[in-house]
């Protein structure tokens, strides 16, 4: 009889592009998550929670710069009897489903429609080094409204949600720029809507914060070689003609007047352009308005990531701040969230223009963001812990955990092998806990408990003398019926 081949184990590894979230950084990002929905709510916007899964046909086009059917994203044909089932996809963003919430529920909606979401997204892409296929996305999106004042509050909310997660003033900026003001300025070019070349020079702008101005013009030009030495093909432009482009991408002057002129003349005669410039100038005026000064949010036409998506206004909130590179070397943070108009999505359902505007923030990235300044914990306090001295009594420590959580103290029973009471506290230590209950069969008899202070003990065990041990004990002996009153004057002192 041949002998049967064991099944092998499966191996205990995460998917290539996945990762873990322990508990701290749960902890973390839900607590920033929820500072965020706060100001949201705070505007006036409604939570939104959308599927995770979206028909393919309802997700339309993937990411910008991929063209095969389903690539990006992780798809599937539904089984039926015919073999003609509906694909499906996870959503790749949180901006596509709201445009199918919105087609459908437009009736039932309020207009304009003001809705946050917060949730994971997937993208069926390379991974790297910090790039995931699965991360978390913070969206706020205005659907229903031509209004500049749509944009301009996106604004100033991604500047009160920044100040209030941690990020001072100072040390970010949210830049604003319009895509109609490019269209302008191709069309000043004499680069018609069906020049091949418009998506070239695009992507020529797209580089501007990492080759500079000099690199724009060779790269509009005959070609440059890049840092690798090897020679990049240009587009082939006269000087002449990527005048305009270089016009538009240092047009920035020392107040947004200045600005609008230098952009006027970029633009020249183009009927688009000149409107784009007008719905910058309407966002200026209403941030002024608004209170909100040039260190907060900033008219800039250098900013020009995600125009080919946006049709009007772009935003971006950039972190000013120093930090070193894996290599140790000095470099800003960079944008943590990006968002702008986008008037034509919800048209593939209702076969009319809605105008929508929105905003997305990189969770992750503000997270990282949040630990170069020191503003999360990077230990979190964990449960008071209640070890075991006798597992018969169970019952008694049952109640005191409950006594604990009954008045708002995160507590817990330990709950693995009690034999060893050494274990106990290296458990609780692990747990980064600040406080242990200890009630053997004589303290139980007196009616007493012992309370270990464990975040002082673990200080005094670092650096204290023998006499200072003595006078700053970390275990308290207290009366059974004082559990709570003492525990929370010892976590007072711990905060």
């Amino acid at each position: 009889m041949a002998k049967v081949k064991k099944q092998p184990r499966p191996k205990a590894i995460t998917p290539k592009g996945f990762r873990d979230y322990f508990g701290e950084e749960v902890s973390q990002r839900t607590e920033m998550l929820q500072a965020i929905a706060g100001v949201y709510h705070h505007y006036g916007f409604d939570a939104l929670e959308s599927s995770a899964v979206e028909t393919v046909e309802a997700l339309g086009k993937f990411l910008p710069d991929v063209d095969r059917p389903n690539e990006g994203v992780f798809a599937w044909q539904e089984a039926d009897d015919d073999g003609k089932g509906d694909w499906m996809a996870l959503r790749y963003d949180l901006t596509a489903p709201l445009a199918r919430v919105y087609a459908q529920h437009r009736n039932d909606l309020p207009n304009p429609y003001r809705r946050y979401a917060m949730g994971p997204v997937w993208r069926n892409e390379k991974p790297g080094p910090g790039r995931y296929r699965q991360f978390y996305q913070c969206d706020a999106d205005t659907v229903g409204t031509a209004s500049m004042a749509a944009d301009a509050e996106i604004c100033m909310m991604l500047s009160d949600t920044l100040e209030t997660v941690g990020i001072p003033r100072g040390d970010y900026l949210v830049r604003v720029n319009n895509r109609k003001v490019l269209n302008g300025v191709l069309e000043a070019m004499g680069l018609a809507e069906d020049d091949p070349k418009r998506d070239d020079v695009l992507r020529t702008i797209d580089k501007f914060d990492k080759v500079g101005e000099a690199g724009v013009r060779e790269l509009l030009g005959k070609g440059r070689l890049d840092a690798s030495g090897a020679y990049i093909d240009g587009v082939g432009l006269g000087e002449a003609q990527a005048d305009p482009v270089i016009a538009f991408l240092t047009s920035r002057a020392d107040d947004v007047a200045g600005t609008m002129v230098n952009l006027r003349a970029a633009v020249g005669d183009s009927k688009v352009g000149a409107e784009g410039i007008a719905e910058l100038e309407q966002i200026g005026e209403l941030i002024a308005a608004g209170g909100y000064g040039a260190d907060q949010v900033l008219i800039d036409p250098s900013i020009v990531r995600g125009l080919g998506y946006y049709t009007g206004p772009v935003f971006e909130a950039e972190l000013t701040f120093e930090i070193l590179d894996e290599k140790g070397r000095k470099r800003q943070f960079g944008s943590v969230s990006g968002g702008g108009r986008y008037d034509g999505l919800v048209k593939r359902f209702i076969g009319q223009e809605v105008p929508a505007v929105g905003v997305s923030i990189g969770v992750d990235r503000l997270l990282a963001a949040l630990r170069e300044k020191g503003r999360l914990s990077t230990t979190p306090t964990g449960p008071v812990v209640v070890t075991v001295m006798d597992k018969a009594r169970m019952a008694d420590y049952q109640a005191m955990v409950a006594e604990l959580r009954n008045a708002g103290i995160r507590a817990e029973v330990y709950l693995g092998n009690p034999k060893n009471f050494g274990n106990q506290l290296k458990y609780a230590d692990k747990r980064n806990s600040p406080i242990a209950i200890i009630e053997g069969g004589e303290e139980k008899e007196r009616g007493v408990i012992q309370i270990k202070d464990l975040i002082l003990g673990a200080k005094i065990a670092e650096s204290a003398t023998l006499e200072e041990w003595k006078e700053r004990p970390s275990q308290f002996e207290v009366p059974r019926g004082d559990l709570v009153a003492k525990v929370r004057e010892i976590l007072a002192s711990q905060d």
